[in-house]
């Protein structure tokens, strides 16, 4: 089988294609790509069948899971594949991992150490119990979200693009620092004893529900992250589409009950937005996949994300 390997523009990127056996995979494909161009390795690359001129229909996209004769159309001896490179990459382990990192690790230095004195406060600093126990449920969160990444989280893609380090890692270490400023204040003003205990008992009942979201999630997959779309079942998905984004904003809503800060809203209000975007999608994505058509199941009337409101 000879493949021809092309850019969008019809640029032929690897020059007089690439013989492969007929029993070649998507995966056997990529290698080869990289073994002829050593820049563009399998996780970089992005390989489509071409689409008609003219025509609006997306380019379906080659799983390097799949045989190439999956792919063929006609002749199976001849085929012609579009590349695109998706530039540098790297793993979602990594990825999580240093966006959680900063929150966890610059969080503390506002409670522990002198930032306030640096920045210009000379008067005496009182550290409220409000204070302690934010620190507590904080580090907590950042430390079993980076457990979850490596040991729990199973991701349908294997890498994101490098310059999505950068981006998250600004959104979170930026948000880390800008709550934990206002809440380890010297200035800080603590809510009521109850209402603290309420908003951490809200926290901590969420982040455990979270946590037992993920496992489920975990579970629809398989070890090697296949399995495809599936319906979650079980537990709060039976209501609710997107239950792990349900529990992570009341998590937050508990942490802002317990230390009511502008800062802390502003966060919970952003995160919130971006999630709930996530879950549209995927709540839409969904119903199209599982549409009772064909013998597949009809996706059962759910919440999308915030119950009772969305």
């Amino acid at each position: 089988m000879k493949v021809t390997v092309v850019a969008r523009s019809g640029r032929e990127v690897v020059k007089g294609g690439i013989e492969l056996t007929d029993s070649a995979t998507v995966a056997d494909l990529q290698e080869a790509i990289h073994k002829r161009t050593k820049k563009f390795y399998p996780s970089r690359q992005r390989l489509t069948l071409p689409v008609q001129s003219g025509s609006k229909d997306r380019p379906i996209v080659l799983s390097s899971r799949k045989s190439l004769t999956d792919y063929c159309d006609g002749n199976a001896n001849n085929m012609t594949i579009v590349f695109k490179d998706l530039g540098p990459q790297v793993s979602y382990r990594t990825l999580f991992f240093f966006e959680y990192l900063g929150p966890l690790l610059l969080y503390p230095v506002f409670y522990f150490f002198p930032v306030y004195e640096y920045l210009g406060y000379k008067g005496e600093r009182v550290i409220h119990p409000v204070q302690t126990y934010a620190l507590y449920c904080w580090c907590f969160h950042y430390f079993k979200r980076i457990m979850e990444t490596f040991f729990v989280h199973r991701f349908s893609h294997a890498t994101s693009p490098v310059s999505n380090v950068f981006r998250n890692c600004a959104y979170y270490w930026s948000f880390g620092c800008y709550i934990a400023y206002y809440v380890n204040h010297p200035l800080y003003t603590p809510v009521s004893d109850l209402q603290m205990k309420i908003g951490f008992g809200i926290s901590a009942v969420c982040q455990l529900a979270n946590f037992y979201c993920h496992i489920l999630l975990r579970n629809l997959r398989g070890p090697d992250a296949s399995g495809g779309y599936q319906i979650p079942r079980g537990f709060l998905f039976n209501i609710v589409t997107c239950a792990n984004y349900t529990t992570e904003i009341y998590q937050w809503v508990g942490f802002n009950i317990a230390t009511q800060t502008v800062a802390g809203y502003v966060f919970l209000a952003v995160a919130a937005s971006i999630m709930t975007n996530w879950a549209l999608a995927k709540h839409r994505r969904l119903k199209k996949l599982f549409d009772g058509k064909d013998g597949k199941p009809k996706y059962p009337r759910r919440w999308v994300i915030l119950p009772p409101f969305l």
